[in-house]
């Protein structure tokens, strides 16, 4: 499995992962920031996307989940930024905490922060 920015021609596919995900996008938002994806042979197993220092929407197949792929996307994400951000559902806590961010939450839903750097 390779992580790398996806290219305009993989939006489309990229943007189905997140959308099966019932992730919201505006119709901008793999343009909009880094969009960057898993990807195995010429599939794609997942999408993060990074606006600024936050992580706005991160998303794995199905049957994929589970094999280490959100945390590879994460961990390249951290690349490109000192500090990571992201603001998730209670539910998938456990994935942000696994990865040491640092989490506060209000009812359904948490901010996480990573410093990723020194």
């Amino acid at each position: 499995m390779n992580v790398r920015q996806a290219t305009v021609r993989e939006y489309p596919a990229a943007r189905a992962i997140l959308e099966a995900a019932m992730l919201e996008l505006s119709a901008g938002a793999l343009r909009h920031g880094v969009a960057l994806i898993a990807v195995e042979g010429d599939r794609i197993l997942g999408t993060l996307l990074l606006d600024g220092d936050e992580i706005t929407a991160i998303a794995v197949r199905p049957g994929r989940r589970g094999q280490g792929i959100g945390t590879a996307l994460v961990a390249a994400a951290a690349r490109y930024r000192p500090v990571l951000i992201a603001g998730f559902d209670r539910r998938v806590r456990p994935f942000y905490e696994a990865l040491g961010f640092e989490i506060e939450c209000d009812r359904d839903r948490c901010r996480g922060r990573l410093r990723t750097v020194g």
